[in-house]
Parts: C-alpha cells; structure tokens; sequence
C-alpha cells in the first residue's frame, strides 16, 4: 500500500491541481469503501478544495463551506486511503473512464477529479468538526515532524519490537513495510529487537536514518513496486534505491552476506544478518527454574 512518500507525492501533485477548484457534482459508482456514500453527495457539491495535504497515509482535501449558506459543523475534508489499487487523477471531462472508476466529481475548471479503484481496498469518507478531528487524534506522531526527544519516548517506552512499533500508526503515522525496512537496514537494528531496550546510540541513528529516506524517496516521488502512480500517473522511483526490502538472497550493499527474510508484527521484514544482530534470548528464570526443580525430582 503507498506510504508516506507515495502519499505526500500525490498530495503534492494534487495541490498544485486542485487548490481552489470547486466540485459541481459528484457521480457514485461502487461504494463499498466510502463511509457515508449519501454524506459525499450531499456535502460536497458547492464546496471548494481549498488545499490537499498528507495526513500519514490519508489524503486530506481540505474543504471549503459553499457559498451563501452558513454552514456551521466547522472544519471539513474529504479523506482518502488509496489502499493497495486506488488513484485519485484529475482528466478532462472528454476522456474516456478507465475501467474501476467509482467516483467522479465535476470540478469548475471544466475537468473531473476521478478515483478508480480495481480492489476497492482503500477509504472515503467525509468528515467535518468534532467527527474530523476525532478521527485524526487516531494517529500518532508525523516522522518527518516529530523531535528525537518524542521520537526516542514514543520508541522506548513500549516492548513491542521495533518493526512492529514503526508499523503502529498510533505511534508514527505514516511508516510502513517498505520504508521500515529501509531504515532499520540503515541503521543496522535488526527487526525483531524490542524497542524498550534499543540503546539512545541506536534510536538516534533510526530516528535520522528514518528521517533520511523518507525525505530522499519524496524527492524520487515514492516507490512503485506494482500499482502505484503519481497524481499525473506516472510511476515513482525510489525502488531503484531499495537496500532491504524485496531483497532475500541478495547481498548486503554494506558486507555482501545475502539478505534474509522473517515475519515480524505479521509482515515480511527483509534484513541483513550481519549488519543487523539478532536480539539475544534472554533466559526466563521463574518459570523455567520451577520445571527445572520439578524435573530433577523424577
């Protein structure tokens, strides 16, 4: 599914499409994914886009209230998860619909703002006031964003591994398997290590390596490994620079000892055996002394 860079690559594309734009109407195909499909019809026609921005993994459409009326449920937005197929592209009213095109909103400059879908495994859904900003309280802290002192506090207060802390979008939004990968490789914690007990040295170096390749990837406009497209649906670069993820069998770019893969937190975590030290099991000691005692009296 895209990711943080993938994300704020579309959101940038479209920002500089759409700020301003008024939706006209709206056209509902399947709406399975959306959480109100009667909301979106509604709600939207009249209301200008007044900015598209990244929220973690969500595009946020920032909306306008429609003119003459004194709309009072406050702030509102169109939030949008592409999921693991979903693009949301401005075309032309006089081109023809792709195929899995379920939703198409008219806009004032003459053109239709279309998200087609072939899965239909992402998310719509507006949302306005308290609804809004209670959905958003969700998440956690934006990476690009948060200080090494909140970084570090929200890592190693928990005893989750750190894989799986760098997935928990209640404790960074927006990171997942392929940039997680990347920057544990980076900075050479290997996957399974529990996050309560990474030394400052360490969560220094993931905090900067994170940081790094999240920045250098937007750069690239994200990665496209099977279906992701920009906002003028072209393809993103950054999996030509990929040093872990997809990689098993391959040597490391650092020591050459050919890339692993294990399950941590449910997901493939790709990682060189090497450069990345595997946690050390620690003995159980209650537990395991009472069968100790218990067997030696057989």
């Amino acid at each position: 599914m895209p990711e943080l860079p993938e994300v704020e690559t579309v959101a940038r594309g479209l920002q500089r499409e759409l700020a301003g734009r008024r939706i006209l109407g709206i056209t509902l195909g399947k709406t399975d994914f959306i959480d109100n499909p009667e909301a979106l019809e509604s709600e939207l026609p009249g209301r200008t886009i007044a900015r598209v921005e990244r929220y973690g993994k969500f595009l946020l459409l920032r909306l306008g209230v429609v003119e003459g009326t004194n709309t009072s449920d406050g702030e509102a937005a169109l939030l949008v998860h592409l999921g693991m197929t979903g693009m949301l592209i401005p075309k032309a009213v006089r081109e023809l619909q792709a195929k899995h095109t379920h939703v198409v909103m008219l806009l004032d400059d003459g053109r239709e703002l279309r998200y087609i879908d072939p899965r239909r495994f992402g998310r719509m859904a507006y949302l306005a006031g308290k609804v809004l900003s209670g959905e958003l309280q969700r998440f956690g802290a934006d990476p690009l964003e948060v200080s090494l002192e909140e970084f570090a506090r929200r890592i190693q207060g928990r005893k989750a591994r750190i894989k799986a802390l760098l997935l928990d979008q209640s404790v960074l939004r927006g990171v997942g398997n392929i940039y997680a990968d990347e920057s544990l490789w980076k900075a050479k914690i290997h996957p399974a290590r529990l996050g309560g007990r990474l030394k400052q040295a360490e969560v220094k170096a993931l905090y900067t390596a994170l940081q790094k390749i999240l920045r250098k990837a937007i750069l690239l406009r994200g990665s496209s490994i099977s279906d992701f497209r920009d906002a003028q649906g072209l393809p993103g670069e950054y999996q030509q620079h990929h040093r872990a993820y997809g990689r098993e069998g391959k040597p490391c770019f650092r020591c050459k000892t050919a890339l692993r893969r294990m399950m941590v937190a449910g997901r493939s975590s790709y990682f060189c055996p090497h450069c990345q030290r595997a946690p050390r099991l620690r003995k159980r000691t209650g537990e395991l002394k009472r069968r100790m005692k218990r067997n030696a009296k057989k």
